[in-house]
Formats: structure tokens, C-alpha cells, sequence
């Protein structure tokens, strides 16, 4: 059976904003909102790359207006983790793994869609490290929160590295499968060990 590229990028599309949503929902348990701001701050987050993505590209209507089952995800992702949350025992430790694991999927699938697109390469990464952060970047900012991408550790490195090694792979004419699960496996492996083992960046304005 032929591998179907176009479903395994909606599928992983889907995780994508499924977990990004879980994510915005255990930053809104973190500042005490409702059900109302578990699904509005989820589905902000889940939605905000793809949705900038799309405006930069001229892509309109956006993908979650053509296809409303993106804000459906959001809403039951968030729904759900608000019943979930009481019984984690860490909201810090779930939102930054939720938060890695949405980065990394969301660096290969707008690398992706943007290359189906016709951009060029450049504009491919591009795209992808933005709609890899710029839902997480919505999230921290309506909840008034610490930027994520602002912690020492590598963050937007880690989107850019997953994108990167996508295109690297495209390039060689390997099946599309490859592409995919080798790009989000660098990206979310990479942000894994920042997190586990404090790797950063030098800087030289510290």
C-alpha cells in the first residue's frame, strides 16, 4: 500500500495542535481559569502557527476555517485536560513536555506544508520554526507567563534543527515517512536533552 503523504502530515498536524492545546490548557490550570480559558487559551495555542503561517503565505481562508476539525481538536483537547489536570502531580514538568513534543511536530509540518506550498527552502525553515513557536509564544504572552523560547536551554534551536534535517532527508529522495519522523525526531530528541541536561547556546550578552 503506497505510503500517503499527505494523510501522515494531517495526522501529525492534528497531534501537533492536540498537544499544543494541551499545553495552553495546563498553562491556563496554572493561572486558575475556567473551562471557558482551558479551551480559549488551548485552541490559541494550538491554532496560532499554523494560523500565522497561512496569513504569511496568503493561504486564506486558514487552515482551521477550511477545516474546522483543527478547532474541534482544540476544544476537546482542552475540554479533556481540564478534568485531567487535577491529578498531575507536576504542571510545570507536563507543560514543558507537551510544549517539546508540539514544537518538534509543528517545526517538520509547516516545513512541510510550506514546501506543497512552491516556497523555496529558506522560506520552508522559516515557516516551520515559526509555526513550531508562535503558538507557544501566544500562550505565554495571554497568560502573562515567562516566555518559553526565553528559557536558557535551547528552544527555537531545537525547530530550526528539526526543519533543517527534514529538508536534509527530502533532498536525498528517501520516502516521505522518513522525512517526517527523522525531522521530529531530531527536534524533539534535541529539546529533550536541553531540558534533561541544561544545554544552551553560548551568549555573550549574559
Amino acid at each position: 500500500m503506497p505510503f500517503d503523504i499527505t494523510a501522515a502530515v494531517n495526522i501529525m498536524g492534528l497531534t501537533a495542535v492536540g498537544v499544543f492545546a494541551i499545553s495552553g490548557a495546563l498553562e491556563a490550570a496554572r493561572q486558575r481559569m475556567d473551562i471557558l480559558g482551558f479551551m480559549l487559551i488551548g485552541t490559541v495555542t494550538g491554532i496560532g502557527g499554523g494560523t500565522l503561517r497561512d496569513l504569511l503565505l496568503g493561504s486564506v481562508p486558514v487552515f482551521w476555517i477550511r477545516e474546522p476539525i483543527w478547532i474541534v481538536v482544540c476544544l476537546v483537547a482542552s475540554a479533556i485536560t481540564y478534568f485531567v489536570t487535577p491529578m498531575l502531580a507536576s504542571l510545570s514538568k507536563a507543560l514543558l513536555w507537551m510544549d517539546a513534543v508540539g514544537l518538534a511536530l509543528f517545526a517538520v509540518v509547516g516545513t512541510e506544508v510550506t514546501l506543497n506550498f512552491g516556497a523555496t527552502p529558506l522560506i520552508a525553515v522559516c515557516m516551520g520554526v515559526m509555526t513550531a513557536s508562535f503558538g507557544g509564544i501566544a500562550r505565554d504572552v495571554l497568560c502573562r507567563s515567562n516566555l518559553t523560547l526565553m528559557n536558557d536551554e535551547l528552544y527555537i534551536t531545537t525547530a530550526l534543527a528539526g526543519s533543517i534535517v527534514y529538508l536534509m532527508l527530502d533532498s536525498l529522495g528517501l520516502p516521505s515517512s522518513y522525512d517526517l519522523i527523522g525531522g521530529f525526531c531530531v527536534a524533539f530528541l534535541l529539546r529533550a536533552l536541553a531540558m534533561r541536561f541544561k544545554i544552551k547556546l553560548p551568549n555573550l550578552y549574559r
